[in-house]
């Protein structure tokens, strides 16, 4: 069975992979049921919203390399550990027996080269469905510059695989982690979605949950137009389910990397544009340009509409559902009430308060029948739609209290 001692250092060395969600709490058992720590147990959420607990471990963190920007890099004095397929296998049917978690999110540092680790990683895998008969979700971080084969064999055992782009560009990535290339990054994730899209004729079981992959922001000095290019790109071209942020964390010191972390307020714009990108229809080249980074003051779609006073007021009981959608304060369920209450008269400004519609956004952008109720003046549009937050007083969304950032942490709704 593995130690305390060892499943400590593990689970606090998968803290900084965030492909997955968590629950932003940081409290302790301090002799009662439960634990809420950042790291051992984190949680991810299935397309109907259920929130599912995983066993997030790294296999180890011994790594033969030395980015610039990791906690486990070689040259980094910290505490080492390693776990054999065994007692991951153990520890996670124990956890599960116990109620504890509903499945597994798995990585690994690279221990002597990619082959051996992928080897120990597709064992583990393996040991857990066939041997100990484990049903429940696998979340499975590749190796880059693993053989082929190991890769796909993988795929036949876990839901859901990523590998990590890391940094949004090549000149970066030869700069902060000189031992990984794009071509071996982006190889396995453009096989993996063959291998996915060829089995799917045959109804085979092949990474039912698809892929997704993490970006770091702030580490290199890429702008957010350049960060969200490479994301658009990567949802068209490889079909990801999901790309993640992580923001830059000052976990050693290097004379390569910022002295400040990047800050949470950043990463959370990103996911916002994402959202956009992945569901409102924007495309990136209408929210910024490339050479720019999204705006501090206002989410994107704010940012957006305040520069393009062209389309707006848009009458709410005439737009269709995509002009209803870009107006700020208006989500995707919201357009859908008002084009089901449009069937029984033209709506009132009352009617759009009791569809719990944020007004003091999407005032400001409406008509109502040809009644304007907002402002004309910018420096009153603007002081509406600024939200109260700075990058210093920015936190990572919680489920346990009330964010300051109008945004629902369910759905995403801008």
């Amino acid at each position: 069975m593995i130690t305390a001692e060892k499943l400590q250092i593990l689970s606090d060395a998968a803290k900084f992979d965030v492909s997955c969600s968590s629950s932003g709490s940081n409290r302790k058992n301090k002799g009662g049921i439960g634990n809420a720590y950042q790291a051992g147990i984190c949680h991810s959420f299935t397309k109907d919203g259920r929130c599912v607990s995983l066993l997030k471990l790294l296999m180890t963190n011994v790594c033969v390399y030395d980015c610039a920007y990791c906690q486990n890099r070689r040259s980094n004095d910290t505490p080492r550990a390693i776990a054999t397929p065994t007692e991951i296998c153990e520890l996670t049917m124990e956890f599960y027996k116990r109620n504890y978690i509903e499945g597994l999110f798995l990585s690994s540092a690279v221990y002597k080269n990619p082959d051996y680790t992928m080897e120990l990683l597709l064992e583990t895998v393996i040991k857990l469905r066939k041997l100990y008969g484990f049903h429940g979700y696998i979340h499975l971080k590749g190796i880059p510059g693993a053989d082929q084969k190991l890769v796909m064999r993988a795929g036949e055992f876990v839901d859901r695989m990523s590998f990590n782009v890391e940094l949004p560009s090549e000149p970066s990535l030869r700069l902060l982690a000189p031992q990984k290339t794009k071509k071996n990054i982006i190889t396995p994730i453009s096989l993996l979605k063959e291998e996915k899209a060829e089995r799917q004729s045959f109804k085979s079981r092949f990474l039912p949950a698809g892929q997704t992959t993490q970006l770091i922001v702030g580490a290199s000095p890429e702008k957010d137009g350049q960060i969200l290019n490479l994301t658009q790109a990567l949802y068209g071209k490889f079909a990801l389910k999901r790309v993640y942020f992580s923001s830059y964390v000052p976990v050693v010191s290097s004379h390569l990397l910022p002295s400040e972390p990047t800050g949470l307020l950043r990463e959370h714009r990103l996911y916002q544009a994402d959202w956009l990108i992945r569901f409102y229809g924007f495309k990136v080249s209408e929210l910024l340009k490339e050479n720019e980074n999204l705006s501090i003051d206002y989410d994107p779609k704010c940012a957006w509409a305040l520069k393009h006073p062209e389309f707006f007021p848009m009458d709410v009981n005439t737009a269709s559902l995509e002009e209803l959608i870009r107006i700020p304060g208006i989500g995707i369920k919201s357009a859908y009430k008002i084009i089901s209450a449009r069937r029984y008269g033209r709506l009132s400004l009352e009617d759009l308060e009791k569809m719990k519609i944020s007004l003091k956004r999407a005032i400001h952008f409406i008509t109502l029948s040809g009644k304007f109720f907002g402002s004309m003046k910018e420096n009153t549009i603007s002081q509406s739609l600024r939200l109260n937050v700075t990058a210093e007083s920015a936190e990572q969304l919680s489920l346990f209290s009330s964010p300051s950032i109008t945004t629902s942490v369910l759905t995403g709704e801008l």
